[in-house]
């Protein structure tokens, strides 16, 4: 587990391809059980440790998740997610560049439970939720895009449904049109950056995750 981030409220963890933030039906181990068993470890605490999920990544994605310490810190956490008062920056690879290099998109998104995908479209459906974001050109490769990617709203699977919607399914991404598979089952999507106020000390705070391991990252510029 690599810990980017800690203080007395907050810590912050570079989430690996094939991770999941809370347990699921698979039964493994999820990141939240093992920070609290990190927490108990480094500073030697009795009983149950307190770790709340702030927000998520899908299980194929990679990059920054925060999660509370303290309950203060949760409740605030989640008013600012709930507000919008913070800003998560994506980098995504794509097979096809975008139409424009640069743009912001909106789509009306309606989830599919039975299937766990969203589907896009361009006018308002019932039950859809409005899912917006903006995307720039910042790197290319022979075969692959790189988008950086300025999430606006948090919707169910909003980058991998938005970018599939205008024609650039990321890479490995089955689920949402791209023809292959990654090597190690995730999707070349990955949680860069986040920026916010510290919900309790109220200073500036940058997170960066740095990239996966996985050489094609390396060759996008």
């Amino acid at each position: 587990m690599e810990v980017l981030y800690e203080d007395n409220h907050l810590i912050a963890v570079n989430k690996a391809v094939g991770e999941i933030v809370q347990g699921d039906k698979t039964g493994d181990t999820p990141l939240v059980e093992s920070i609290k068993q990190y927490l108990k470890e480094k500073y030697n605490k009795p009983g149950n440790v307190f770790c709340g999920v702030t927000h998520r990544l899908d299980r194929p994605v990679s990059g920054v998740v925060i999660f509370a310490k303290t309950s203060k810190a949760l409740e605030r956490f989640n008013e600012m997610l709930r507000v919008h008062n913070l800003k998560k920056t994506y980098w995504a690879i794509v097979k096809n560049p975008p139409k424009q290099p640069e743009a912001t998109i909106t789509h009306y998104l309606v989830r599919n439970e039975k299937q766990n995908k969203s589907f896009a479209y361009t006018t308002p459906k019932a039950d859809a939720k409005e899912a917006t974001l903006s995307y720039k050109v910042i790197g290319h490769s022979d075969n692959y895009t790189l988008l950086e990617i300025d999430l606006q709203t948090g919707r169910h699977h909003q980058i991998r449904c938005q970018l599939s919607a205008i024609g650039c399914p990321i890479k490995g991404d089955l689920k949402y049109g791209f023809p292959r598979s990654n090597k190690d089952g995730g999707i070349s999507l990955h949680a860069r950056r986040i920026e916010f106020i510290h919900p309790v000390s109220k200073e500036p705070i940058t997170i960066e995750a740095p990239l996966p391991s996985d050489p094609i990252w390396q060759c996008m510029r």
